[in-house]
Order: structure tokens, then sequence, then C-alpha cells
């Protein structure tokens, strides 16, 4: 956009600025019209795959094995009295499973077939054996049909307390084996064996998931919210945790967040707004393009098919943040046109009229505002590479909302801005309302204090700069780019928040402490609680099956992988499975009995006879670990292995690998780590690495787009890396910051640091555009400077205030997702800005005086010839 051309836009707006509003206001009524007409619903992180081995791994298990695709969430009940084993509190969980049972909606969503299974379970089961044996009642113990949950509570009942307590401990006696599984795993990891009292229990809830394709299965989630109703009504101290449950807890903690967050940032923002315009007009005339934006925004996600998702929250944000600043720099540039400071001829012209003064002050600031839309453009563009669907979509909207701002705020505002600039100067309105800045203050001296250090120590300023940036550098080389999911639970809110008057207060929100309780001390079950290792080749080898037994009881008790309260690695193997079904058949015990010949409960040889035995005894849970073909070979197993529920994906990928190279190391078999955390890290690496990819991309493209704009504009190339350069050293800072902090930088967040990029050129643009005009009108470098500084400096100031501000209140949601970005954002738009006023300033005079001291080396030379 050239001189001449962007006069002619000017002129043709000022010429047309009610036919430009009528258009306008027409295309947001059919743009908006999406949000009506369109079909964004609601949508999740996305899924997606990339080439690994151990997805390759994870798509044989479920090809070739019973994979339990069970919904499944946990009840814990903890220190009831110091005791969560007597006979009460396990009648107790009995009764609350009859609750769940007999509640239609809860019952729709449990499976058949063992859809609740605790340690309540396991003590009633043995005592309804026990009275049968007792009765006289031989029943073979591998045929008897188990007991129904009303024959279990009746066996339990009957028993005295000192019956129950005996009763325990013949059922956790360490080598006792009981039918209704291992109470073991009901148990927290330092529980004694053999003890008949513990401080906490856990009882396993497996629900069907009733939904359609890839959608939520959104019945078991609702149920899981009810059992939690319950299992406070009947207990004093026991949790519910389950997907279902961290989902409500999370989009609780959002909505309480907006209701806390939102008053506080409307009275900042328009404080801040009032402060920097100190017109009532002028700020109705910003909220008015800001709501323009947000139609515009909601109607792009519709016509577009964009699901909404948490990750989309950031778009109304950034695009309310981008909007201040262009609304700034229109209508502080139109100010100055008007009171004749911004004079583009050798004569000043003095006050100008409202049509004179907006084509003055637009024709200064389009170019400006156009190359920032593309370059903020590009930075959110950018993350469209990334495998994620709602990164994508992020990407997607991102980069309409930024066109849709560059079109309100370029054109709209400032027609309307004319129009009621031209009435009220027709009913003789006197307005003279000088740009922020620019008239004497502590605002203008705070301005000029930070262009006269530019000034008198720019390579200071530089070195200082250079300096922080790289220990910033140096601190991000060892920020954690570790993916946990309890990160994203809420936390409790604080007393305060606690405290507000109605609607106002926050609720109760201790999912992240029960997830960290649940993690530390029990196994978990379902998809993200579980890992499993593949192994293929001589699975029939006795020497694999002593591999899985070993690496199984050395497990280490450092590890992401959850113990037993035996020691061992709670993990599901084919030794395990071998062992447990034998307790229960005797047929299968018989054939174990006959090829043991040390005595641990394993067969020494011929191993595939013993799995064949297996199949016929119990041919699900043999089909769980082992998997035979047609032929009956065994080609190969599967370890189910528990980890702790609060360790990060990568912790666990990296223990579950070694367990792997443990069995892989004494065995004829390779043995591959999968399952749902270790796929998650492999993912989440994928992920990082595009997003970083995605961030050098961003630069490179923005930089090549600067230079040809600084090259065809002012045959100054150079300025394109005078004006990039801030932008990295503002985002070194901002790296520097997260690792001193403790903030991770993983898909979330770096996110968040394309916004920092893209504000950061923003900034830069309009900084070194305007000063490329005030020199080419000042003969000075320090009058083109401070000139810069007062007035684009300020139109900034209030644009980084009033944005940080926006963004900063984040910092008091209950979200911690909310949370991060809010601080990371605050925190990217303080230095952005600081980085501007500061370090390109100096940048610009260390130029100048370069091209001076080569200008006056060249005149020399001409002069020696």
């Amino acid at each position: 956009m050239s001189r001449e051309l962007v006069d002619r836009y000017a002129d043709a707006l000022v010429d047309h600025s009610r036919l430009v509003i009528v258009l306008l206001l027409v295309a947001t009524l059919v743009v908006g019209a999406g949000a009506a007409l369109g079909s964004a619903g609601e949508g999740g992180i996305g899924q997606f795959e990339t080439d690994s081995e151990e997805r390759a791994a994870l798509d044989e298990i479920e090809a070739t094995y019973d994979t339990d695709d069970a919904v499944v969430a946990q009840i814990v009940v903890r220190d009831e009295g110091g005791d969560v084993l007597t006979k009460e509190s396990l009648l107790s969980g009995l009764r609350l499973q009859q609750e769940m049972r007999s509640d239609e909606s809860i019952d729709a969503t449990l499976r058949n077939e063992s859809g609740v299974v605790g340690l309540e379970n396991v003590v009633a089961t043995a005592a309804y054996y026990e009275d049968r044996a007792g009765a006289g009642n031989q029943t073979n113990a591998s045929t008897a049909p188990p007991p129904t949950l009303d024959q279990q509570i009746a066996a339990l009942e009957s028993r005295s307390d000192a019956e129950v307590e005996s009763l325990l401990e013949r059922v956790l006696a360490p080598d006792a084996e009981t039918r209704g599984g291992d109470p073991y795993q009901f148990l927290p990891a330092d529980y004694d064996p053999g003890a008949t009292s513990a401080d906490a229990r856990i009882t396993f809830v497996f629900q069907v998931d009733g939904s359609a394709g890839d959608a939520d299965p959104q019945a078991a989630y609702d149920a899981q919210v009810e059992i939690d109703g319950l299992v406070e009504e009947r207990f004093d101290d026991a949790f519910v945790f389950g997907q279902g449950v961290t989902d409500d807890a999370s989009t609780r903690a959002v909505g309480d967040s907006f209701t806390i967050i939102t008053p506080v940032a409307l009275v900042l923002v328009l404080g801040v707004l009032a402060i920097a315009y100190r017109d009532v007009v002028d700020v109705l005339i910003g909220v008015f393009g800001i709501g323009v934006v947000m139609a515009w925004l909601a109607g792009a996600q519709g016509w577009l098919g964009i699901p909404s998702s948490q990750l989309l929250i950031a778009v109304p944000f950034l695009l309310i943040g981008l909007s201040i600043d262009y609304s700034l720099h229109v209508v502080m540039r139109y100010r100055e046109a008007r009171e004749g400071d911004l004079d583009t001829d050798d004569t000043a012209t003095g006050r100008r009229d409202p049509t004179a003064a907006m084509r003055t002050g637009v024709a200064g600031v389009v170019l400006a505002l156009a190359a920032a839309t593309f370059s903020t453009g590009v930075g959110f563009l950018s993350n469209y590479v990334s495998p994620l669907t709602a990164i994508r979509d992020f990407a997607v909207l991102s980069g309409a909302g930024i066109l849709a701002t560059f079109v309100v705020f370029a054109a709209l505002v400032p027609a309307v801005k004319l129009e009621i600039e031209r009435l009220l100067d027709r009913f003789g309105r006197e307005r003279r309302n000088p740009a922020v800045g620019v008239t004497p203050g502590p605002i203008n001296r705070a301005l000029g204090a930070a262009g006269g250090l530019a000034r008198r120590a720019p390579l200071g300023v530089l070195v200082i700069a250079v300096l922080v940036a790289s220990a910033g550098a140096y601190g991000a080389t060892g920020i954690d780019t570790e993916f946990n999911r309890t990160d994203f639970l809420p936390e409790d809110a604080p007393d305060w928040a606690k405290s507000l008057p109605g609607p106002l207060a926050a609720g109760d929100f201790d999912v992240r402490e029960n997830a960290q309780y649940l993690g530390e001390n029990f196994r978990q079950r379902g998809q993200d609680a579980e890992a499993q290792v593949l192994l293929r080749g001589e699975i029939t080898d006795p020497e694999t099956l002593r591999a899985i037994d070993a690496a199984t009881r050395e497990a280490n008790p450092d590890d992401a992988i959850a113990d037993r309260p035996d020691g061992a690695a709670a993990a599901e193997t084919p030794a395990t499975v071998l062992r447990a079904v034998a307790a229960e058949n005797d047929s299968l015990a018989a054939a174990i009995d006959a090829r043991d010949a040390d005595g641990d409960g394993l067969p020494d040889e011929d191993v595939a006879a013993v799995y064949d035995a297996l199949f016929d005894a119990a041919p699900e849970r043999a089909a769980g670990v082992l998997y035979r073909t047609d032929g009956g070979d065994y080609e190969s197993a599967r370890l189910t292995v528990g980890v702790q529920g609060d360790a990060s994906a990568q912790t666990v990928a990296e223990d579950v690998r070694a367990f792997a190279a443990s069995i892989e190391a004494s065995a004829p078999v390779s043995a591959v780590a999968t399952g749902g955390p270790v796929v998650t890290a492999v993912l989440q690496d994928a992920l990082l690495e595009t997003l970083i990819q995605a961030l050098a991309v961003t630069l490179v493209v923005i930089g090549a787009f600067l230079l040809g704009l600084y090259w065809w504009r002012t045959g100054a190339p150079d300025l394109a890396a005078v004006a990039l350069a801030p932008v990295v050293l503002a985002l070194a800072w901002l790296l520097g910051t997260m690792a001193l902090f403790d903030v991770p930088f993983n898909s979330e967040t770096a996110v968040v640091t394309s916004l920092a990029i893209g504000l950061g050129v923003d900034y830069s643009i309009h900084f070194t555009e305007r000063f490329v005009d005030e020199r080419r009108r000042h003969d000075g470098l320090d009058a083109a400077l401070s000139a810069t500084v007062a007035g684009t400096g300020g139109a900034l100031l209030g644009s980084a205030a009033t944005t940080a501000t926006g963004f900063g209140v984040l910092a008091l949601a209950l979200a911690p997702p909310l949370q991060r970005f809010g601080i990371v954002t605050g925190l990217s738009i303080v230095y952005a800005f600081v980085a501007c006023i500061t370090v390109l300033p100096s940048l610009l005079v260390l130029r100048e005086r370069a091209i001076e001291r080569w200008a006056a080396r060249e005149s020399v030379a001409s002069g020696g010839d």
C-alpha cells in the first residue's frame, strides 16, 4: 500500500463515510447471522495420530485383544475413625451399591457384570461362600454362581464385628486364595499386607460407553456426578473421581471464574480506557467497535462450523486486546491531526476540521494497521500446521477475527467517529482532546524519559536487553515441557473467593486434591491411568514368563508405575492371571503344579499347554493378556500396568519403557511400551515440536514480510531486522520468566507465545511506521524520535495497559488453564511494550548513527578522490 494508495483510501473513506457505515453494518448482519444459522457446536481438544512404534503397538492391541472399553470411575472412602475395614463401613459400601442399582439413570450406565467392584464385595463374597460351606453345600468353587448384592449384604450382616475381623484376617492374608478378585487392588500402596485395618479403600465403577462415534459418553458422565452426591450423603470423608466429575468441576470453575473476573475486568478495562481517552464518546465508539468484532467472530465461527472448545476462550480476549490497540491508534492519530500536532507538509496547518483530520489520521495509520494485521494473522495462522483439530480451528478463527478487526477499525470505526465528530461540530460542541502522551504530564514525562534514555545510552540499553534475553534463553532450556493432566484440574477456591456475596461466591473444587491423593495412594483404572506393554516373540518360552514375573516383583517404588501393597507393580500379566485363575480353578492349578519345579506358582516347562488350560478355564481373562491365533499359536502377550495418576505423561512413558526394557533384556521377546499415557506423551512431544516449528516459521515469514515492506517503502530493508529484534528479545524474556516461575511450556502455553509474537510485531510496526513518517518530516533524529515516542508511544501505553489488565485479571481464575493463559499473556504484552519503548528506539538511534558515520566516511572518501 503505497503513500498514494493510502491517501486515496483515506479520501474514499471520508468522502463516502455514510456508505461505508451502511455497507459494513449490512455485512455485520450477514456475517453475524452465522451465529444463529451456522453449525458450530461443542467440541473437545480433538484427536490426532502420529506414526510411531507406540501407536502401532496400541493399534495391534486393540485389533487382537479383548480390551475393556468401559468408562471407569473410582470411589475412595477415607479414614472413617481410622479404619475403613469395619463391618459398618463395608456394609455402607454395599448399600451404596444398592442405591446406585436402584437409581434408573445410574443403573442404565453400569456394566451388567461387575459394574461396581470393591473390597466390600470381596469380603462379602468370601463370607457368602463360607456360609455355604458351613451349611454343608459343597458346590465346586469353580462352578458356583457368584452371590447377588443382596446375598453379599446378608452374609456380612449375619456376622458380628469380631467375626468380620476374623474374616478379614483370612481374606487379606498374603498367601490367601480368595474368590471375587485380588483384595490388594482395592487398598492403598502403604497398606501393610495382612493387616485388618486401613485408612482408605477404593471401589471401581465400570460404566457402559453408550455414545455414538467419537462423542463423549455423557450419560455415564452425568451418572458419575449423581454417584458423587450419593457418596457425600453416605460417607463423612469420601469422593468420586472420574471424567464426568472432573468435567463438571472444570465447567463450574470456569463459570465461577468468569462470574468473579468479568466485573473486575470490566471496571479495570473501562477505567484504563477512560484515562486513555478522557472522553465518553470515544470510549463508547471503541466499545461499539469491539461489539461489532465480537459479532463477526461469532458469525464466522458459525459459518465455518468451528465447534467450541476451551482453547477458543483465548480468541475473544485476543481480539478485544487487538481491537483496543487499533482503536487507540485510530483515535489518537485523529486527535493529533485535529490539533495540528500531525503535520504532513512543511507548514503547520493548525487545528483541522473533522474531515481533514480524519483524512490525515487514517492516511497516517492505515498502513501500519494493515501490516500489523498481516503479521499478527501470520503469527496465529502458523498454528494451522498442528495435527490437533482444535488448534487448527483456533488458528482459522483467530485469523478470521484478526481480519474482521482490521476491517472494523480501519473502516467502520473511523467512519462512525467522523460522522459523530461532524454532528458535534455542527452543534458547536468544542472538543479539544489531545492524544495521550502528547501534552505535558506524567505520561509524557515517562515516555520522554524512555526516549531520552534511548538517545543518551542506546548501546547500554541494548546490552542490558540482550543480557536479560540471554539469561531468559538459557533458563528456557530447562523449562518444563511435560504434560500432566492434573495441571488442568481446578484448584480449590481461596477463602476470599468463597466469602464473596451471593452469586459471586465460588464453589468448592477439591477435584485436583482428590486426583493427587488418588494418584499417590492407589492404582487407578481407565485409559489415562493404565499403560500397556506388548510382547512379541517366544511368548511360550519359560524365560519369558519368569522375566515378566521378575519385572513385576522388582518394580521401583519411586517410579510412576503404581505399586501393590506387597511392593510388586500393579500390573495384570499372564503371570498374575495364571495365579489368580488357579486360585479359583482346580484343573488349572493342577496343570501348573505338574510343571512348577520351583514352587512359584508358574510353569517352568510346557507353558503353551498351561496357556491352553487357562483359555479353557477363563477364556475372557486369558484373551485379555494373551493372543492365540486360530491355529493355536501364541503370537503376543499384553501387560496392563497401573500408573500414578498424578505423574506426567512423559514420566510415565519413561518408566514404562524401562519396565518393558527389563523384560526384553531377560527373555527372547521384544517389548514395546504403549497405552494411553505413553501415546499421550508421544503425541504431546510431537505437538510441541510442531508448535515450535510453527513459531520459527512465523518469525521467518514475518521477517520476510517486513523486509519486503520496508525495502519497498523506504529502500531500507534493514528496518525489518530493527523492527523484529525487540519481538525476539521480548519472547526470550517471556520464556525465561516462565522457567523462573515453573510455568510449563506445553501445547497450551506454546499457543500463547503466538500471541506474544503477534502483538509484539504489532507494536513494533506501529512504532517503526510512525518513526519513518516523523523522520521524513523532521531534519533531526531527536525531534523525530520524540514525536514518535510521545505520539505512538502514548497509544501503545494505553493499549498495553488496557490489554494487559484485561488478560491479567485471569490470574484470579479458579481454572489453572485460564490462570496460566492470563499470566503468560499479560506478561507477553508488558514485555512487548517495554521492548518496543526502550529497545526499538535504541536500535533506531544506533542505526541512524551508523548511517551518519557511513555517510561521513563516504563523504571523506569522495573528497579525497
